[in-house]
């Protein structure tokens, strides 16, 4: 299933800059891994903003909530989630 997600980040201006750039390093090393595993298809930083786009490829609504619950960052985020479904004029296979 695909998922196109909307990450607003809003870090609390009163964490410590160094406890901030710690969580940021490990939802890095987390996404990058979910992006190897073709779980994370694409991953857009929207200008001007702390936030991005990202298209997600998983099995389930649960799979993506777990995914989503696990990202570092989490608790400081505010998220929009799109289910997408394969448009009839589409030439790609892969898209389900």
């Amino acid at each position: 299933m695909l998922f196109q997600v909307k990450m607003d980040v809003q870090i609390p201006l009163d964490m410590p800059a160094n406890t901030a750039n710690e969580i940021k390093t490990i939802e890095k090393a987390y996404s990058q891994d979910l992006q190897r595993q073709g779980k994370w298809r694409h991953i857009w930083r929207i200008t001007g903003q702390y936030s991005n786009i990202s298209i997600f490829d998983v099995e389930s609504n649960e799979e993506l909530h777990s995914i989503l619950q696990g990202l570092p960052l989490y608790p400081y985020m505010n998220i929009t989630v799109t289910v997408l479904n394969k448009h009839p004029s589409s030439i790609r296979e892969d898209d389900h």
